[in-house]
Order: structure tokens, then C-alpha cells, then sequence
């Protein structure tokens, strides 16, 4: 691991010129710069330590019009060194940049006054302490200042051992903890020929070997890892720190400073997120947010549920951005707006795939702030924990066990509505009728999709029979002790090969019922036992339905017809299906009066409601 340290302070103040005399490398890299005498764009440096390890270092410009390109370099450090000259003492830019410092709450940093030959002691003296009282009242309170020449070399070995101690304290790059994968944010684009893409950028998370794929976000697309270079030279492995990529798979034209290259499944693309603000701001309050090495416009929503004050009175917005970028809960980020009387706010992402629809009844502050806290420590199980009760659902989170994407509060309502079910109803209930009252339960409670909710409903209502806390009888569940119903699919292996079938038909496009049914393993009888019980619709004599499924599709169609005549081009676009399934579909719609065909469609028939 290697700790990225990141300049800051005012034009002229000496900040290249002493990363040279450090390290011996001119940050100041293109032409312009050299020939201007101040740093454009960002630069970088490092310096080899007595005891082999090494600091990155991130040069950035301390003009006013290049705040922007000062915060790409900030976005990915883990440390600061402010820099203020003894002769000129703290500017407008000095003040600046430490405000931005702060809003990224970096946390670890020290403070370095240069030219203290030409300003004396006694003025340098007074700016140290001026220097002091300026990070106490920000993040880096309590950090050390040193004065220093770059010229004669004093108070330069002074500067290398609090570098050390400055690495120390660091302990960890900053940013989420490292379970999450490996995260890379694009600061430099090249195309070098004969090897195609390369890029720079500060390595988060975990070490990332040579061969591996990424994803691009935004793009989602896969890029692989031809060859990383550290410091210049080729390595098998890079641990965190700054890193240059040669890749494959993508054309430096489509890569660009903002971008993200990740394999840690938090990392979206999004351009609307929630987030906690370290100070208010009105309702549609515009600004540039700065976030990693991207910067966007963005608005500010507090209105409506979106107007959450935490229990500290720290408020909670929405920001909308104009485009996508690649954010995860606990990204640090910059609001910096160009008028008002807070010009410079930092945030915290908390959720960058925020409530919609049903699921923002539950954005309570109790909630919310339960989050915040999870962000804050950076946990990753307990940011997955907090979300799905804030959700209701969170559907990134279904995996070998499907009911953990389920909150608590409503995996227990919806088990409960089972469980009521199988009790009221003579010799049980239906499982088709116990897993569609799952699936109104969570529909009612959150906004989960039609795709989602079948299996989770299935799974749901299999952990109660896991549990003991429901007997299974082929298609029928009843309560532990109640009388077993005669059934002629009450075979183990049959039952086993009546769900796989099951499965199978619950898609908009099934397969034709005979393949499907060899496939499962399930024989005629066990086809009628399914369509007697109501778990299957056939429609056509090899063209059949999981109840649930056409269910969904059924009330679909009924919906879009409401709101104008329903034709099969539109049911098929609707449901991605073709024209074979929604004919069918139709007809038995039309049969059963819940739909009625007219010259200009389908509309709704007297069984519609």
C-alpha cells in the first residue's frame, strides 16, 4: 500500500518546487506549465523512503479559475499537505483549498510553510502559528506545521520524517473498506502505440493482478487488465496507491477523466442519489458536485420525503445530477456553488440507488440515520443491512438465500399473511394462493418488480416449510398438525419435479409445455395435479403458464388496456414476448369476458375488475 498525499494552497506559494527538491521529479509535466511557471492540471510525484516504501504524491493548481482541477487531484487522497508561503503568508486560495479539504473531511495531513529564508524567522514564526489557528478549525485540526527552504534545504529532513510519521497515522487508504473489490478513478488518458489504452488514476480497495477484468462505470462494459505499471515499472500485482493500467477491450477515445474502473459490485452509475450534507441547502439549490476525479452539475432535492433532518439536525437530500457517475454508499463528495451564503458543502453518499415508488413511505429518519451511520464506518454488511430496510426489498442483494433481500418488518408481515392463510382454509391452502399473498405483501410494502417478486415469494414461503413453521402436502401448505389432505402428488420425487416445472413455465416466454415438462422430470400425472391445483394455466394444448407468472401478464394487459384499445403489437412489445404467446394470451382474456375485442383492440371486458 502506498499513501497518496495531495498538495494544497495558493498560486506562487511554492508547492511544485518543493515536491521536486522531495522527490526530484518535476510535477509540473506539460509544456504549458513549465513555460508559465504554474501548475494546470494536476501532476504527480513520489518519494522513495530509507525503508523501501514510498508516498505518492498528487501536485494540483492553486489558481482561483482551477478549483475544479485542484479538486480531481483531492477527490483520491488520503492525506494533505497544505502549503503556505512564509513571505506571503495564508490567501484567498490557501483558505479555499482547506475549506475543500475539509468538506472532504480529510482527516490526516500536516502543514508545511515555505520560503522561510526569504520572509526571516520571526515572519516565518508568525505565519506558522497564523497556519496553526487556521487548521483547528477544520479536519485537520491538530496537524503538525514545519517551516521550510527549498532553496537552502532547511527544515527538509524535518519534512521527510513527518512525511513518515504522516504515513503512520494514515495507516489505510482512505475510502471504503477493501472487502468491496478493487475501484480505480480515471485522472490521465493515454493511447500509446503498439499498446493501446493506458490510464492513471488512485487505487482503492483491494490489490488488483495483471489479467484481471473490470467494469467501466458508466458504460458497464468489461475491460481487461493487459499490464500495470507502479512508479514507472511493471508489476504482477499493484496494492493500493497510484497505478497506471494498460488495457484491452476499449479505445482510449471513449475513456475520459471520471470514469471508474471496478469490480466492486457497490460501484453504480447513477445520477440520482442520497445523501447526508454536512450544511443546509435550500430545495433546488444548483452546484458542481466533485466526486472522485468527476465533476457535474447537480440540484439539491428537499422537499417532500426527501426534507430528512437526523436526529443531530445533519440534513438529508436527494442530489440529481445532469449525467451519470460511478457512485457507492460512503463516497466523499463536494458541492461547490458559485453563489449564497454556503459556497462550498461537503456530503456523504448514503444510498446510490435511493427509493422510489411504494418503498419511500419508509424513508423515516430512524432509517435513515441508521444508514448514515452504516456509510460512515464504511461496513459493507451493515450498508447492505440498513438499505434493505430502508427498501423494503433490495434486489442486488437475492442470492443463495433470496429472504435476506427482505427487511425484517416485512419478511415477518408477509410470513405472518402465510400463516394466516394456511390456517383459515379447510385442509390448507393452495401454495399457488400462499405465494401470490406473499407477493401482495411485498408489492404492498415495497417497490419490488414483478420479476422479483416471484421467487422471492416462492422463497419465502419454502423457508417457512424449512422452518417447521408450515407442512407441505405436494400443492398444498398447511399449519404443523393440521390433517393432511389425500393427494395424489403427494410423491417426494414427483412433488420435487412439479416445482421444477413450475419454475420453468413462470417466464413471459415459456417453453413448450411437453420439452418442459421432459425436461423436469414430470409426467401427465403430475402436469394435472399442477393445473388442478392452480399452479399452471394451459392455454393451448403444448403452451402453458406458471399461475403466478400469467397472473402478472394478465394484469398487464388489462392495465394497458384501460388506457387505449390494446393490440398484440403492443402486448408483445410490452412483454418482449412475440406474437405466438400474446394471441394466446388474448384469447383466453377475451374467453373469460375479462377482456373484450373490438375493431380497435382489446378492451376491458365485464370481468375486467
Amino acid at each position: 500500500m502506498t499513501v497518496v498525499v495531495g498538495t494544497a494552497g495558493h498560486i506562487d506559494h511554492g508547492k511544485t518546487t518543493l515536491l521536486r527538491v522531495l522527490t526530484g521529479i518535476d510535477a509540473d509535466r506539460l509544456p504549458e506549465e513549465r513555460r508559465r511557471g504554474m501548475t494546470i492540471d494536476v501532476g504527480y510525484a513520489h518519494l522513495a523512503l530509507p525503508d523501501g516504501t514510498e508516498i505518492d504524491f498528487v501536485d494540483v493548481p492553486g489558481h482561483d479559475r482551477l478549483v475544479a482541477n485542484m479538486l480531481v487531484g483531492a477527490g483520491e487522497i488520503d492525506a494533505a499537505l497544505l502549503v503556505v508561503a512564509a513571505d506571503d503568508g495564508p490567501r484567498a486560495q490557501t483558505l479555499e483549498h482547506l475549506a475543500l479539504l475539509d468538506a472532504l473531511d480529510v482527516r490526516h495531513g500536516l502543514a508545511v510553510v515555505t520560503k522561510a529564508d526569504v520572509a526571516g524567522p520571526a515572519r516565518a514564526a508568525e505565519v506558522v502559528e497564523a497556519t496553526r489557528r487556521l487548521l483547528e478549525a477544520t479536519s485537520l485540526a491538530g496537524s503538525p506545521v514545519v517551516a521550510v527552504s527549498a532553496v537552502s534545504g532547511d527544515g527538509i529532513d524535518a519534512l521527510r520524517d513527518l512525511l513518515v510519521d504522516l504515513r503512520d497515522r494514515v495507516g489505510a487508504p482512505a475510502g471504503r473498506a477493501p472487502a468491496g473489490g478493487s475501484r480505480l478513478a480515471i485522472d490521465r488518458v493515454f493511447a500509446v502505440r503498439g499498446r493501446g489504452s493506458v490510464v492513471t488514476g488512485s487505487l482503492r480497495g483491494r490489490p488488483l493482478e495483471s489479467g484481471r477484468t473490470l467494469r467501466l462505470v458508466p458504460g458497464d462494459r468489461s475491460v481487461r487488465v493487459r499490464e500495470i505499471q507502479v512508479h514507472g515499472a511493471s508489476v504482477a500485482r499493484a496494492d493500493p496507491g497510484r497505478t497506471a493500467l494498460n488495457l484491452s477491450g476499449v479505445d482510449a477515445a471513449d475513456l475520459h477523466r471520471g470514469l471508474v474502473l471496478t469490480d466492486d459490485p457497490a460501484v453504480v452509475a447513477t445520477d440520482r442519489f442520497l445523501v447526508r450534507l454536512a450544511a443546509p441547502l435550500s430545495d433546488r439549490a444548483r452546484a458542481r458536485l466533485h466526486l472522485g476525479t468527476a465533476a457535474v452539475d447537480a440540484a439539491v432535492g428537499r422537499s417532500g420525503r426527501d426534507a430528512i433532518d437526523l436526529a443531530d439536525g445533519t440534513p438529508v437530500a436527494i442530489v440529481r445530477l445532469m449525467s451519470p457517475i460511478a457512485v457507492a454508499p460512503g463516497d466523499r463528495f463536494v458541492l461547490r456553488r458559485t453563489g449564497g451564503t454556503t459556497r462550498i458543502v461537503g456530503g456523504l453518499v448514503l444510498d446510490a440507488e435511493p427509493s422510489r415508488g411504494v418503498s419511500r413511505r419508509r424513508q423515516t429518519v430512524e432509517r435513515v440515520g441508521r444508514l448514515a451511520a452504516a456509510a460512515e464506518s464504511g461496513e459493507a454488511v451493515a450498508v447492505a443491512a440498513a438499505r434493505t430496510e430502508l427498501h423494503g426489498v433490495v434486489r442486488s442483494r437475492v442470492g443463495s438465500d433470496p429472504t435476506e433481500a427482505v427487511a425484517p418488518d416485512l419478511l415477518g408481515a408477509a410470513e405472518s399473511a402465510v400463516l394466516g392463510l394456511a390456517a383459515a382454509a379447510p385442509g390448507g391452502a393452495a401454495l399457488t394462493d400462499a405465494r401470490a399473498r406473499v407477493a401482495r405483501v411485498l408489492r404492498r410494502g415495497s417497490s419490488v418488480t414483478r420479476t422479483d417478486v416471484e421467487p422471492l415469494a416462492a422463497a419465502i414461503v419454502d423457508r417457512l416449510v424449512r422452518d417447521g413453521r408450515l407442512d407441505r402436502d405436494g400443492a398444498v401448505v398447511r399449519l404443523p398438525g393440521a390433517p393432511a389432505p389425500a393427494a395424489a402428488d403427494s410423491d417426494p420425487d414427483l412433488v420435487v419435479a412439479m416445482d421444477r416445472l413450475e419454475r420453468a413455465l413462470a417466464v413471459p416466454a415459456p417453453p413448450g409445455l411437453a420439452a418442459a415438462a421432459a425436461d423436469a422430470g414430470c409426467g401427465p400425472d403430475g402436469i394435472r395435479a399442477l393445473e388442478r391445483s392452480g399452479r399452471i394455466v394451459v392455454l393451448e394444448p403444448d403452451l402453458a403458464y406458471a399461475t403466478i407468472a400469467y397472473r402478472d401478464l394478465s394484469a398487464r394487459a388489462v392495465a394497458m388496456a384501460r388506457t387505449a384499445p390494446l393490440t398484440p403489437a403492443a402486448l408483445r412489445d410490452a412483454t418482449g414476448t412475440s406474437r405466438k404467446y400474446v394471441m394466446a394470451i388474448l384469447a383466453d382474456l377475451d374467453r373469460r369476458a375479462i377482456l373484450r375485442r373490438t375493431p380497435d383492440g382489446h378492451v376491458p371486458g365485464p370481468r375486467a375488475s
